[in-house]
């Protein structure tokens, strides 16, 4: 029976995969809430904690330090880079990362760990039928704000390798990174708004929509697991 621990930071996301699987709360410690529910003979656990690299970074070295993780997977909301490629209620399955609010002007291997883009592999999924639009291999940038600011944005899109834009993956990696299960590990986002002056309220009306089309694809992976 393998452990499958899903880690995501908001109630709005967590109460449709519990609704969907049925999953019962466990306990809540510090930040963080733990529901739990066995399916298909594998033990599915979801983890509920707070917005922002830091809390991430803890949650998952909590997790990493007291329970056994066959399979880690992150869902949570993410901003749209690419206007051309990817559109409101997508959902990615992006394989690089690296985080933006970092300056270390510095060429130093050792600083690697925190400069460094992190890749991870992305799963094989037949998105025939699934009636939902999935991207594959796209570049995720991690950032300590919420983008709605035109500015920011517009700064953002000068590089246009970048994708998307969201809070807590890179912190969570680099946590699997240092207990070596990057292979273990699988990122989902999903596209809410456009990183622009109308993201606080368009983040949150096309939240049901979109985190509905990101368990369709958890779905899926469950299946193969």
């Amino acid at each position: 029976m393998k452990n499958i621990w899903i880690i995501t930071a908001m109630s709005e996301e967590a109460d449709l995969i519990i609704e969907k699987y049925s999953l019962k709360k466990v306990n809540t410690k510090w930040t963080l809430t733990i529901f739990h529910w066995t399916l298909d003979n594998n033990n599915l656990i979801l983890l509920l904690w707070w917005i922002w690299k830091i809390q991430a970074a803890f949650s998952t070295t909590h997790l990493l330090e007291n329970y056994k993780i066959d399979l880690l997977i992150n869902i949570w909301i993410a901003w749209n880079l690419s206007k051309e490629e990817i559109n409101i209620w997508d959902v990615i399955l992006p394989n690089k990362f690296i985080q933006h609010d970092i300056y270390l002007p510095f060429g130093w291997s050792h600083l690697d760990y925190a400069k460094a883009e992190i890749t991870i592999k992305t799963p094989l999924l037949d998105k025939e039928g699934l009636g939902v639009v999935v991207h594959n291999n796209l570049r995720c940038l991690t950032w300590d704000q919420f983008i709605d600011d035109e500015e920011i944005l517009n700064n953002l899109e000068k590089d246009l390798s970048w994708n998307l834009v969201e809070m807590e993956a890179f912190a969570i990696l680099s946590i699997a990174r240092n207990y070596d299960i990057l292979d273990k590990t699988i990122v989902i986002k999903w596209i809410s708004d456009w990183a622009n002056n109308e993201a606080i309220d368009a983040h949150m009306s096309n939240l049901e929509i979109a985190m509905k089309n990101s368990i369709i694809v958890l779905d899926e992976i469950l299946k193969k697991v």
